[in-house]
Protein backbone atom coordinates (compact mmCIF):
# COMPACT_ATOMS: atom_id res chain seq x y z
CA UNK A 1 0.00 0.00 0.00
CA UNK A 2 1.73 3.29 -1.29
CA UNK A 3 0.48 6.43 1.24
CA UNK A 4 0.81 9.03 -1.14
CA UNK A 5 -0.49 11.50 1.55
CA UNK A 6 2.09 11.09 3.88
CA UNK A 7 4.28 14.32 3.67
CA UNK A 8 8.38 13.55 2.92
CA UNK A 9 11.32 16.06 3.92
CA UNK A 10 12.40 17.72 0.46
CA UNK A 11 15.09 16.69 -1.27
CA UNK A 12 17.35 13.73 -2.12
CA UNK A 13 15.61 10.78 -3.08
CA UNK A 14 17.13 6.95 -2.38
CA UNK A 15 18.00 6.87 -5.77
CA UNK A 16 19.91 9.88 -5.64
CA UNK A 17 21.11 9.05 -2.27
CA UNK A 18 22.33 5.25 -4.39
CA UNK A 19 23.34 7.39 -7.46
CA UNK A 20 26.04 9.12 -4.53
CA UNK A 21 27.18 6.74 -2.46
CA UNK A 22 28.39 4.13 -5.80
CA UNK A 23 30.01 7.42 -7.58
CA UNK A 24 31.93 8.64 -4.52
CA UNK A 25 33.01 4.47 -4.13
CA UNK A 26 33.89 4.49 -7.73
CA UNK A 27 36.28 7.60 -6.86
CA UNK A 28 37.70 5.90 -4.01
CA UNK A 29 38.42 2.54 -6.37
CA UNK A 30 39.54 4.48 -9.62
CA UNK A 31 41.87 6.83 -7.47
CA UNK A 32 43.29 3.55 -5.84
CA UNK A 33 41.73 4.80 -1.96
CA UNK A 34 42.15 2.76 0.83
CA UNK A 35 38.49 0.82 1.43
CA UNK A 36 35.91 3.48 1.92
CA UNK A 37 32.66 3.80 4.01
CA UNK A 38 30.24 6.16 2.43
CA UNK A 39 27.24 7.77 3.59
CA UNK A 40 24.47 9.89 2.68
CA UNK A 41 21.90 11.96 4.88
CA UNK A 42 18.71 14.07 4.20
CA UNK A 43 18.34 17.33 5.43
CA UNK A 44 17.57 16.17 9.15
CA UNK A 45 21.00 14.01 9.59
CA UNK A 46 19.64 10.87 8.37
CA UNK A 47 21.20 8.67 6.99
CA UNK A 48 19.56 7.06 3.37
CA UNK A 49 22.08 5.11 2.71
CA UNK A 50 24.94 3.88 4.22
CA UNK A 51 28.20 1.35 2.28
CA UNK A 52 31.02 0.21 3.64
CA UNK A 53 33.64 -1.15 0.72
CA UNK A 54 34.65 -4.54 1.83
CA UNK A 55 38.01 -4.51 3.67
CA UNK A 56 36.89 -1.83 4.86
CA UNK A 57 36.89 -0.92 9.03
CA UNK A 58 34.03 -1.10 10.90
CA UNK A 59 34.22 2.65 12.82
CA UNK A 60 34.55 4.07 9.17
CA UNK A 61 30.93 3.88 8.44
CA UNK A 62 29.74 5.99 11.49
CA UNK A 63 32.73 7.97 11.05
CA UNK A 64 31.07 8.88 7.65
CA UNK A 65 27.87 9.85 8.67
CA UNK A 66 29.25 11.74 11.58
CA UNK A 67 31.20 13.78 8.92
CA UNK A 68 28.24 14.35 6.75
CA UNK A 69 25.94 15.42 9.78
CA UNK A 70 29.01 18.32 10.61
CA UNK A 71 28.57 19.20 7.43
CA UNK A 72 25.44 19.79 7.59
CA UNK A 73 25.24 21.32 10.91
CA UNK A 74 27.97 23.82 10.03
CA UNK A 75 26.30 24.37 6.71
CA UNK A 76 29.87 23.65 4.87
CA UNK A 77 32.34 21.15 4.14
CA UNK A 78 33.13 19.48 7.91
CA UNK A 79 37.06 20.01 6.79
CA UNK A 80 36.41 23.94 6.61
CA UNK A 81 35.10 24.06 10.11
CA UNK A 82 38.11 25.56 12.27
CA UNK A 83 36.90 26.00 15.95
CA UNK A 84 39.04 26.09 18.86
CA UNK A 85 39.08 22.40 20.96
CA UNK A 86 37.13 23.68 23.74
CA UNK A 87 33.91 24.50 21.47
CA UNK A 88 34.65 21.51 19.17
CA UNK A 89 34.03 19.47 22.64
CA UNK A 90 31.20 21.15 23.76
CA UNK A 91 29.58 20.68 20.10
CA UNK A 92 30.50 17.00 20.04
CA UNK A 93 29.04 16.59 23.52
CA UNK A 94 26.00 18.63 22.45
CA UNK A 95 25.48 16.46 19.22
CA UNK A 96 26.67 12.80 20.80
CA UNK A 97 29.74 12.14 19.25
CA UNK A 98 28.33 13.22 15.36
CA UNK A 99 30.75 16.10 15.36
CA UNK A 100 33.63 15.69 13.48
CA UNK A 101 35.43 18.59 11.86
CA UNK A 102 38.31 16.69 9.97
CA UNK A 103 37.76 16.89 5.61
CA UNK A 104 35.44 14.29 4.36
CA UNK A 105 32.06 15.30 4.85
CA UNK A 106 30.38 17.92 1.87
CA UNK A 107 27.21 19.80 1.15
CA UNK A 108 24.65 17.91 -1.21
CA UNK A 109 23.49 21.21 -3.04
CA UNK A 110 21.38 22.27 -6.25
CA UNK A 111 20.83 25.81 -6.84
CA UNK A 112 22.19 26.96 -3.53
CA UNK A 113 19.72 24.71 -1.94
CA UNK A 114 21.32 22.14 0.69
CA UNK A 115 19.61 18.87 -0.42
CA UNK A 116 21.46 16.97 1.85
CA UNK A 117 25.27 15.81 3.51
CA UNK A 118 27.57 13.26 1.95
CA UNK A 119 30.35 11.62 4.13
CA UNK A 120 33.45 9.23 3.47
CA UNK A 121 36.03 7.88 6.22
CA UNK A 122 38.42 4.88 5.74
CA UNK A 123 41.12 6.84 3.67
CA UNK A 124 43.37 10.26 4.56
CA UNK A 125 40.72 12.71 5.23
CA UNK A 126 41.61 14.82 1.68
CA UNK A 127 41.26 11.62 -0.17
CA UNK A 128 37.47 11.11 1.96
CA UNK A 129 36.75 14.75 0.91
CA UNK A 130 37.76 14.18 -2.48
CA UNK A 131 35.53 11.17 -3.18
CA UNK A 132 32.46 12.72 -2.11
CA UNK A 133 33.23 15.89 -3.39
CA UNK A 134 33.57 14.63 -6.85
CA UNK A 135 30.83 12.37 -6.32
CA UNK A 136 28.26 15.27 -5.98
CA UNK A 137 29.80 17.31 -8.97
CA UNK A 138 29.01 13.95 -11.05
CA UNK A 139 25.70 13.94 -9.69
CA UNK A 140 25.32 17.71 -10.23
CA UNK A 141 26.49 17.62 -13.61
CA UNK A 142 24.48 14.51 -14.92
CA UNK A 143 21.43 16.31 -13.75
CA UNK A 144 21.98 19.57 -15.53
CA UNK A 145 22.85 17.33 -18.83
CA UNK A 146 19.59 15.57 -18.23
CA UNK A 147 17.31 18.55 -17.86
CA UNK A 148 18.58 19.90 -20.88
CA UNK A 149 17.58 17.08 -22.84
Amino acid sequence: MIMSDTPRLPGLTLADADWLVQAALAVGTERGFPPLAVAVVDVAGEAIVLRRSDGGMPMTSRIAVAKARTALLALKSSGSVDLPGPIVDSIQHLYGGDFVPFAGGVLITDGGVILGAAGASGARAREDEEAVQTAVRRWQESRSTAGQK
